[in-house]
Order: C-alpha cells, then structure tokens, then sequence
C-alpha cells in the first residue's frame, strides 16, 4: 500500500481536529475528483512501520479527536485493515473513513467489510461534480452520506450520522 501524505491536523474531513492518511490508488475517476494524483496505485510512498508509528504519535497529541482514511480510495488498500488494527492497540480515538463505494457495497464484500468495522463513522459514494454542494458538511456532492457504522451493522440498515448532535 502506498500513501501520499499524512496529515498530523486536519479539520475539513470529519468532526473535530484529525490526523489524516491519504492512500494512494482509486479506479473510480470521478469527474471533478480533487485528489486525481492519488488516482495512481504507484504514486507516493510504500507505508511501513514508521509510517504507522509516526500516525500513532499524532493520534497520542489529546487535541486531535480522531483518525480520517481518504485518498485516493481506501476500500482498494485493503492493507489497511493491518495498519488500523495496529494503531488502535495503541490509541482509541474514532476513525472516519471516505470511500466512493456505497455501503451497501462496501458490505456485499467480506474483505472491505472486515476494513468497514474497523471504524466508526463512513462518508460513501462517488463524488458527482453535478451534485456539487459546497454547504454540506464533510462531503462534496449531495448523493454522498455520513453514516454511523457500528449503528448501521446493528440495525441492519443505513443510519445517519446526526452531525449536529456532535457539535453540542
């Protein structure tokens, strides 16, 4: 898996002050797609132990919130799934994870199910530059929704993630 930035604090994807990984490597090519260089499977660096252990150190800092995966596209770096599982033996902070995938494609898929509850909040869907919305909260276009996963599983069925509720 490669990565083409970590981001030590970040406040534009998801709630609160994050750290951020940017994967690298996306077949969806969205028209409109802010990250295109991500697009690229071989852009970047290959993560490794120092990357993971540089990722836990900004997570340790107490005013960052939490972790966000993006890219590039997160559910085509299965990979993860390892590195998630060893940063959260060391910190627990929730964890946010973008993807072009719906949810219910994202669970119709045992390997990136198993990546799907290894967090907490989903922002899924292409980006459709035609549903461009710049008042939306940590999402580009309209079709695309904030999902609370672990509710989502339980339910069996899509729940929202009340954003509002969070802010108070």
């Amino acid at each position: 898996m490669k990565y083409a930035q970590l981001r030590k604090y970040d406040v534009a994807n998801g709630e609160g002050i994050r750290s951020t990984i940017f994967v690298t490597g996306c077949t969806h090519g969205c028209k409109g797609c802010f990250n295109r260089e991500y697009w690229d499977f071989s852009f970047g660096r290959e993560w490794d132990n120092e990357a993971t252990k540089t990722i836990i150190e900004y997570l340790k800092d107490p005013q960052v919130k939490g972790l966000t995966l993006l890219g590039g596209e997160p559910m085509q770096n299965l990979e993860l799934i390892k590195v998630l599982r060893d940063i959260k033996k060391e910190v627990d902070k929730d964890i946010w994870i973008y993807s072009g995938y719906t949810y219910e494609e994202i669970i119709s898929n045992p390997k990136r199910l198993e990546l799907l509850k290894e967090c907490d909040i989903l922002v899924d869907g292409l980006f459709v530059e035609e549903l461009l919305n710049l008042k939306l909260k940590f999402r580009g276009s309209s079709n695309q929704r904030v999902i609370e996963i672990k509710k989502s599983l339980e339910e069996g069925k899509v729940v929202l993630h009340d954003m509002e509720e969070n802010l108070k």
